[in-house]
């Protein structure tokens, strides 16, 4: 039950990696791209912008399902930080 729960936790709390975020740049790029690319292609060939406005819309929303939330691919390489100094050794003398 806590094993479940700590996952969830980890889930919503949304932290990825610099790698992660360069990964999600480029795949919504790409993504967008090509979709626009796509959707004016089909629109064109139907004469509809139903069917532009339609395919880019689904695509939209599949990009925003694979790319909001922080899943756990984005945080393969996590940032280790230096630990704390003693505040007592940073104080200067006056």
């Amino acid at each position: 039950m806590e094993a479940l729960q700590a996952k969830v936790q980890s889930l919503v709390e949304g932290k990825i990696d610099f790698e992660g975020q360069k990964k999600v740049e480029v795949l919504t790029r790409v993504i967008l791209v090509a979709a626009t690319i796509i959707s004016f292609i089909v629109g064109l060939a139907l004469q509809s912008l139903r069917a532009t406005f339609g395919i880019f819309s689904v695509t939209i929303i599949v990009l925003s399902l694979v790319i909001v939330p922080p899943w756990p691919i984005y945080n393969k390489h996590p940032v280790k930080w230096l630990p704390a100094k003693d505040k007592s050794k940073n104080k200067t003398l006056s």
